[in-house]
């Protein structure tokens, strides 16, 4: 086995799981993955055993591995929320996704700017800088890993070790954004100047700034998504 290999198989098969491409009951015989995808029996174990990690399918006695009802998938890993925005239930995924957003990023910036260290403000406002000038430059691959940045750090800031697990949640959204389509060539101005607005809240210790400026952040970016 190659972690290539592995890689790939995985990622094939949970677009296919994701896209729903395969029904919930499903059985997924080993010796029909090895023939359609080309690989060995080590193979196809590992990206099983990784999907089942994730809740989407589960291993049966005498029956094999099943494909599990949506209900038991971890909806937080950001592999599946990756695949999940990668196919026709996208609009939904989005929806969902803004709205878990709305409910811990503006509280997660408030405690940020409760707590943040000078360090981590410089960050903030390091990412900022970097966001403008690639907004700029319409660099929009460089644009999201300084908005990545933005968000793991302010996640980070918040001194919340739950919170700040959430940042690969937050990163996969932005990330699916960009490569979807669902951002404009040009990104916002309007957008950059809320950041730039968190992070000076944050510095300043402004806890009611810090949570109404990431508020009106994710408003823009939903509203620009499900346009």
């Amino acid at each position: 086995m190659t972690t290539g290999l592995h890689a790939d198989l995985l990622d094939r098969l949970g677009r296919t799981l994701a896209g729903g491409d395969l029904a919930a009951g499903t059985v997924l015989r080993a010796e029909e993955l090895e023939a359609t995808y080309g690989v060995s029996r080590t193979v196809v174990r590992e990206a099983v055993r990784v999907l089942e990690s994730m809740g989407m399918v589960r291993s049966r006695r005498r029956v094999g591995v099943v494909v599990a009802e949506r209900s038991a998938w971890n909806v937080f890993d950001p592999m599946v929320i990756r695949w999940r925005l990668a196919g026709p239930g996208r609009d939904d995924q989005l929806r969902t996704l803004s709205e878990l957003r709305a409910g811990f990023e503006p509280a997660a910036a408030a405690y940020a700017a409760q707590r943040a260290t000078p360090a981590q403000c410089g960050a903030l406002t390091g990412a900022v800088m970097d966001m403008a000038v690639h907004g700029r430059s319409g660099d929009l691959e460089a644009y999201l890993a300084a908005d990545v940045v933005f968000h793991r750090t302010l996640l980070e800031a918040t001194g919340n070790e739950m919170l700040a697990a959430l940042a690969d949640v937050v990163a996969e959204v932005l990330a699916g954004r960009t490569h979807h389509g669902l951002m404009p060539d040009t990104p916002n101005p309007e957008a950059i100047r809320l950041h730039a607005d968190v992070a000076q809240a944050v510095q300043s210790g402004d806890a009611a700034a810090a949570r109404h400026a990431m508020q009106a952040i994710i408003t823009e970016a939903a509203e620009a998504m499900l346009d």
